[in-house]
Parts: C-alpha cells; structure tokens; sequence
C-alpha cells in the first residue's frame, strides 16, 4: 500500500474518531493499518467513506507529484547559468576525451585538437604531466595531475581569466588560481633546469655558433638578446609610476637570450615596466656570470691575430661588451663596412624577435597578465619553459604571431666600472667589422 496512503489515513482516522463518536476505529489502528480500514469501511456514519474517498485521491495526487515549484527555480537557475560551451571545457570531457577517445584519433587530427584546447600537442602535453605529475602527487590536490595540467594551460594558452576558466571547469576562482601558481611555480623551478641551459657544452655551441654563421657571416655568435614589457591587467597600488612602460600601460620587463632555432637559453624577470633595457641586463644574474668568469665558453676562434670567445648580440638600448656587440649606430650614418655589420648583426638579432612573437602567440595570457602581481615572474618563466618545449618538439607555429612596437631607445652609458670591457668590445667589433667586409667583398 502506498506509503503517502497509509500516513494520510492515519490522520484522517484520528479526524473521522472526532467527527463519528459512535464508531470505535481507533481501537484497530494499533495493531494494524488494513484492519483500520476495514473497520472504518464498516460504519455507519458517511464521514468515514467519505474521508477514505479523499484520502485515496491525495495519495493518488502525490504518488504522481512534480517537482516543487522552488527545485524547477533551482533547476532553471542552473541551466541559465551553465556556459553554453561548459561541456567542451570541463573536466568530465577532458577525461573522456583523455582517456576514451584520444587513441581512437589520427595523430594530426588528436594534435591540432590539443593544440587548440591546451597550446601544445598531445605528445608534449603527456611530457609536461609525467614531469610534474611527482610534484603534483605531493601536493594533496584534489584534482589528478593530468586534469590540473590541462587547465592551467588552456588558461595560458588562451589567456583566460580565473574566474573564467572556474566556470568552464565547475571549480571555484580560488581553487583554480590555487593550481594556476602552483603549476606555473614547478613549471619555473622545476622544469627551468633541465628546459632553459646556457649552451656551455662543445657540441652545442658548435652547432649555434654554425648555424649564426651561415645566417649572418659573423663568427662565434652564439645568441641574441632582447626585451619585451609584458603587459599587467591591473598595475600595483604602490608606485604604479616604476610600472608603465615606454607605451603607457602597466607591465614588467622580460629579458630573453635565444638561440638560432628560437630556443630561449636565458630568461629574467627582474624590472618593473619603466625600467630600461640596459639597466634590467646590468641587474641580470646573466650579466653577473658573464662579467666575472662564471661562465667559461672554451670555444675561441682567431680573427685576424684577436682571440674571439663566444659573444650574444642585441640592439642599441644594450651596452657593447665583449660578450654582447651592438649595432654602430641605429640610423645606418656609419661607414660601409659598418652599415654592412649593422645589417648581419641586426639579422641574427631578429631570431630573438621571433621568438618572442611565438612566445606570446602561442601563450595569450602574455599579451595581458592576468594574475596576482608576486606570480607574475613564475608565470612568465612558466611560459618561456613552454615555449622551449615547443621547439624542442618542432611544434607548428601559431597562425597569429604578436609584433611588439618598435623600439626606440637612446644609447646606454658607458659605467666607470665597464670601461676596460667597453673598450675590448669596441676592438672586437671594428676587427669583425673588417673580417665580414673582406670576406663579402671577395665574393
């Protein structure tokens, strides 16, 4: 018998007692319900069949009921709030997707879905999980390795917001910024190391140096520096002046060296926005390692009687060294042979630009930074860890590269302490200017 049935008898028993005195039914209801409702079917009086007609409609009513007026609000209020675009995005699609249907594609078609989702292959998606996931495990996060990996990225890769991605995910804002620095945190410690290396080693400098060669006809360059301000969604409270850049919004200064295949082998986040480029590489820990002997590059070539050492070159907002040689003059007012020198020197340069439009192509989070100012430099380091994974796995470059403004910049001094250094890179310079105008003009 219905439960509904049984409970709305009960009562109207004890109403049917007050209403038909003469008719002891409560006598029966203690030892059961169906002996009740045969003595009430019994009496004489029309109440009770009238009561137990009522009842048996109610019990029909609410064995047949809907949901409550306030769960289809609670349901309604769900579905108007659930982005449209959730289930491409969750961590319920992500798994099957991971799991179930991921083998099942060919690999072109597998990999540009990743690429669109997470900003990388699959291939170097499973990398970068097997990597962290030791760190990860540690953590006691709630979400697997795999899951808190594919959000982070989706968010670097897209630029998305946290909050953002919370709702995409079905995460809290808090939980996600909470994954967000500490993935970004191992990705640029942990990973750093082993991803981003000063080419020390023979072989390696060999094939860098080679392969400036061929694209430049200068020797022994072995890198070409550069910086970048890293635009902040919201500047600091505090002196918000130190953090707008030369184009007027609030950012950072990121410092890159590349090598000939756009592989960053240095990276610093050191200097607010309105810092210059000279002074963030004076303040660098490359600059301390460079100036003191602390990295020892064994492969010296001689030109004409000089014994060159590998150097990096950058553009004229840099100090000329002779570990970093800058261009004559910005305008092209030099000499032939230094206008010759100026253009090869500007060509290696541009391996360094293009690797910061990939960069910031590839991770939109760097176009506008999105995160809490004392995460800003891991997250940065994060991407450039990333963007070294990509061209190490040959990944394809992104359709939208970004272009940074031109640069303009007067000349650095030169420091009292620098002077011996300013003056051997000045005769290193004039001694390759000499070499590549002989070696040119022969042809």
């Amino acid at each position: 018998m219905d439960q509904w049935f049984l409970v709305m008898l009960s009562n109207l028993l004890h109403l049917h007692n007050s209403l038909d005195p003469t008719t002891d039914t409560l006598s029966s209801t203690a030892t059961s319900s169906t002996s009740s409702s045969s003595s009430l079917l019994q009496s004489s009086s029309i109440a009770p069949l009238l009561l137990f007609t009522m009842a048996s409609v109610l019990s029909h009513v609410a064995s047949t009921r809907t949901p409550s007026s306030s769960s289809n609000h609670r349901n309604k209020h769900l579905r108007r709030n659930r982005n449209p675009n959730a289930s491409d995005y969750s961590v319920a699609a992500f798994r099957a997707l991971s799991t179930e249907h991921i083998w099942s594609l060919e690999a072109p078609l597998r990999d540009a879905q990743w690429r669109s989702l997470y900003g990388l292959s699959y291939p170097v998606f499973t990398t970068v999980v097997d990597k962290l996931k030791p760190h990860i495990a540690v953590s006691n996060l709630s979400l697997p390795s795999d899951y808190a990996v594919a959000m982070v990225l989706s968010r670097l890769a897209h630029g998305l917001s946290a909050k953002t991605v919370a709702n995409r995910y079905s995460l809290e804002p808090y939980l996600v910024t909470k994954i967000t620095n500490m993935v970004t945190r191992l990705l640029a410690t942990k990973l750093y190391p082993e991803f981003i290396k000063i080419p020390v080693g023979r072989r390696r400098l060999i094939e860098i140096t080679q392969s400036f060669e061929e694209l430049t006809s200068l020797p022994n360059m072995c890198g070409a520096i550069d910086s970048t301000s890293v635009k902040l969604r919201s500047g600091p409270s505090s002196n918000p002046a130190t953090y707008l850049s030369r184009y007027g919004y609030p950012s950072v200064l990121l410092q890159v060296v590349s090598d000939h295949k756009k592989i960053f082998w240095d990276v610093c986040v050191k200097a607010p926005g309105g810092t210059d480029d000279a002074t963030h590489f004076r303040d660098s820990l490359l600059y301390q390692r460079l100036t003191s002997g602390d990295v020892v590059w064994d492969k010296v070539i001689n030109v004409r009687g000089h014994h060159v050492r590998p150097y990096v070159v950058g553009d004229w907002c840099y100090p000329l060294l002779p570990f970093l040689l800058t261009p004559f003059s910005p305008s092209g007012m030099g000499t032939p042979a230094q206008n010759l020198f100026d253009g090869m020197l500007m060509k290696g340069r541009s391996v360094v630009v293009e690797a910061i439009a990939l960069l910031k192509g590839r991770w939109k989070i760097l176009q506008e930074l999105n995160v809490g100012l004392h995460h800003v430099p891991q997250t940065i380091v994060a991407c450039c860890v990333l963007h070294n994974l990509c061209q190490i796995a040959r990944e394809p470059e992104p359709a939208e590269l970004w272009k940074d403004p031109d640069e303009s910049g007067a000349q650095p001094r030169v420091l009292d302490s620098e002077k011996s250094l300013y003056f051997f890179g000045e005769s290193l310079r004039q001694v390759l200017t000499e070499d590549l105008h002989q070696k040119l003009s022969s042809r």
